[in-house]
């Protein structure tokens, strides 16, 4: 049986992940950072019902100690870095911070795996923030990248890091380089989630409006549980690579509002308040994925389209809410 670490386990792309191994025949183990004031229920929502499935550790993914340890006594055969400081408005604010996190961690896991079992296959998570100032769309593997904020800038210096290794020691190292995904559980602090959630209150009668930043904000959104299938097909492959991940659509902030709101029946605009509070310092115009290679040659495609992704998140928050 084939062993995975997981850092970020407990995340969106944490959950759908380990479900997708625990079907394909993988002992899962995964990384949990303790937060002492928030309630179990509350941390392993995402993962309740895998609790007994899994091998869950404590510990911090910028502790090199903790990290050599974990990777010492598991041995995987696999290792997926999804662990982030992943807000991009909290970038910003912490940009120190996010630096340490993100760069860190994806430095000390590689190093590890070189010197305890360079046999191992790793993932990065990247992003398509790493895109976030260019002049073009779609983006492609080809396409330069242009960091626009703090955690732009920390997933670049991680993608080279990856690469570094794979180029330098062989390391079967990958990076998806992933558009914006979503599903049902989305942290309420991302947008999407914000406004699936606030609408069904509003629908509910337990809010009176939703206050965002530009609508005119344009993503590439697709399924993370369509996403995740693409990392590991990644992993399968006979060669590692990076992979541009996305639909190959984008849609705006207001699109999205308007299906949402659609779906509930309700007018959005008697609801919606433009609020500059929300404005990022900077904010890129259209990421859009190209995924021509990840198509031709793992022949993966996305199984959710826009318009049944957010019929997903309204339902599922609305079926919440009325419980």
């Amino acid at each position: 049986m084939k062993k995975v670490f997981i850092t970020g386990i407990t995340g969106q792309d944490g959950s759908y992940l380990a479900e997708l191994l625990i079907e394909n025949g993988y002992e899962v183990y995964g990384i949990d950072r303790r937060i002492a004031f928030e309630s179990q229920d509350t941390r392993f929502s995402r993962i309740n019902h895998l609790l007994d499935k899994i091998h869950l550790h404590y510990g911090d993914v910028t502790d090199y100690s903790t990290l050599w340890k974990l990777i010492s006594e598991i041995a995987p055969d696999e290792v997926y870095h999804l662990a982030a400081q992943s807000q991009v408005a909290v970038s910003f604010e912490d940009e120190f911070g996010t630096l340490k996190t993100n760069t860190f961690s994806t430095s000390y896991l590689l190093s590890i795996i070189r010197s305890i079992k360079p046999s191992c296959k790793f993932y990065f998570a990247g992003t398509s923030e790493m895109f976030g100032g260019a002049k073009n769309a779609p983006q492609n593997e080809e396409t330069p990248f242009s960091p626009i904020s703090p955690y732009a800038i920390s997933k670049v210096a991680s993608f080279f890091t990856t690469k570094m290794y794979r180029d330098a020691y062989g390391i079967f190292a990958c990076s998806g380089i992933l558009f914006n995904h979503e599903s049902p559980r989305r942290g309420f602090e991302f947008v999407t989630r914000k406004i699936t959630t606030t609408a069904a209150k509003i629908k509910l009668g337990l809010e009176k409006e939703l206050r965002l930043g530009n609508l005119d904000t344009k993503r590439d959104w697709g399924f993370a549980g369509d996403y995740v299938r693409a990392m590991w097909q990644m992993l399968q492959y006979e060669n590692p690579g990076d992979y541009v991940v996305g639909t190959g659509e984008s849609h705006t902030v207001r699109e999205f509002v308007e299906l949402t709101f659609a779906e509930l029946d309700l007018d959005w605009k008697k609801y919606v308040v433009v609020d500059e509070k929300f404005y990022r310092p900077t904010d890129p115009v259209d990421l859009r994925a190209d995924p021509s290679k990840i198509k031709n040659i793992l022949k993966w495609q996305p199984e959710v389209n826009f318009d049944e992704l957010i019929k997903m998140m309204v339902r599922s928050d609305l079926e919440r809410l009325k419980k």
